[in-house]
């Protein structure tokens, strides 16, 4: 945990924070609650691999279109989504032609479940695997606005049409801060297909999940249609730290998302009142190779320099997603003051060949609540006065043990 915490350092100190200024043209940034409803694309890989019987002795697309008809008979009538296929049409074998089938089987909004089953049934294995051509028309799709839109990728194999690549593909969209998150589902347990989803899912905050079953299928497609539903409402707002405090956004209370570069310092100022406790986290996405051992630190420091409290996260390349968080709280009668929130990192390339740009996505949230007082009671003290508790508890623990063994040697001796 030291070794951890040491390979941060402290954020290089700017000239112009020592009389920091409220800048006059920073206004508050703020949350909106979105006012249209999610929206959800399906992407189904209908290329030839999907052939295989594999899946509790059934055919790859069988187990996918038996579990299709049962996620679509679960989607409430107002669902807003839309079913894209890929590979799907094309049987020939120049990969020219191939490496562009893709088509949107049923637009996004209000589904038809029964022309929405009978365009799934009447799938057929046929061509190449075009991933990341798909993924970009469905974004395309999807539209912009302020809610999170959702693409479930179903596919049982890798791309076989790149470039583009599917997983750069990913962190292009990501990058445009779209809300867009892309949800995998595995039809298989192959290793490179793993490591293509997994990439895929990370560079935009989504999941990845290896299928081995028809029900799984369905409830995992089932889950991530809910999902959509239940937290759109949420979507963290789009922000820019900056590289000091003076000129950082000014957040109030909510959820937020930025990308940071390797070994850099994001800034973000927080306004505390009177009688407020300072909430704060980030999550930062794993979306890329890092070299081994590597950390996340979240500081809160005031407008002067001072570091007020730190919470950290450590990796060794076990884990996809690094969170850590913080508490602070002014002293009773303080007066209003802006709190600076910097996140740092210890990230590094292992390879000149990993992507620099875009940064690595972050989600800060901040929370300013009404300060916890300390309980009234009794406690244990501090200082001196701690001391002396101890020393008294030993010395009293010390007599009552001679005195009990004295009256056992006593006894001992009259037997």
């Amino acid at each position: 945990m030291l070794a951890a915490l040491s390979i941060f350092g402290v954020p290089p100190a700017h000239a112009d924070e020592t009389t920091p200024k409220e800048p006059p043209n920073v206004e508050l940034v703020d949350e909106t609650t979105p006012k249209e409803p999610p929206k959800v694309e399906l992407v189904l890989d209908i290329s030839g691999s999907m052939r295989a019987r594999d899946i509790e002795g059934h055919s790859r697309i069988s187990v996918l279109q038996q579990a299709f008809n049962e996620v679509l008979d679960a989607l409430p009538s107002e669902a807003q989504v839309g079913i894209r296929v890929l590979g799907a049409t094309y049987p020939g074998k120049d990969q020219a032609v191939g490496c562009r089938d893709t088509q949107q089987l049923v637009p996004i909004g209000p589904i038809d479940k029964l022309e929405a089953k009978t365009a799934v049934a009447t799938l057929r294995p046929t061509g190449f695997t075009p991933v990341g051509l798909a993924l970009r028309a469905a974004a395309r799709d999807l539209g912009t606005g302020e809610t999170t839109r959702r693409i479930v990728l179903i596919t049982d194999g890798e791309d076989t049409c790149a470039p583009p690549d599917p997983c750069e593909v990913a962190r292009e969209l990501a990058a445009q801060g779209t809300h867009l998150v892309v949800d995998t589902l595995g039809l298989t347990l192959n290793d490179k297909v793993r490591r293509q989803l997994t990439c895929i899912a990370s560079a935009t905050g989504g999941t990845y999940t290896a299928v081995t079953s028809k029900t799984q299928l369905r409830n995992r497609i089932n889950q991530l249609v809910d999902r959509a539903a239940t937290t759109y409402t949420q979507t963290p707002a789009q922000v820019d730290g900056t590289e000091n405090c003076s000129r950082a956004p000014l957040l109030s209370p909510g959820a937020y998302t930025d990308r940071e570069k390797f070994q850099e310092h994001r800034w973000y100022r927080v306004l505390v009142r009177d009688g407020q406790e300072l909430r704060a986290s980030v999550s930062v996405s794993l979306d890329r190779a890092l070299n081994r051992d590597y950390g996340v630190l979240l500081r809160a420091v005031s407008q002067d320099g001072r570091e007020l409290v730190r919470g950290t996260d450590a990796g060794s390349g076990r884990t996809d997603v690094l969170s850590t968080g913080l508490r602070w709280s002014a002293e009773q009668n303080a007066p209003d003051q802006t709190v600076c929130l910097v996140v740092s990192n210890s990230f590094s390339s292992p390879t000149a060949a990993t992507a620099a740009t875009p940064g690595m996505p972050l989600e800060l949230t901040v929370g300013v609540v009404d300060s916890s007082p300390a309980p009234n009671g009794p406690d244990l003290g501090r200082g001196w006065g701690l001391l002396g508790l101890l020393a008294l508890a030993g010395l009293v623990g010390g007599l009552v043990f001679g005195w009990l063994a004295r009256w056992r040697v006593a006894i001992w001796m009259e037997n």
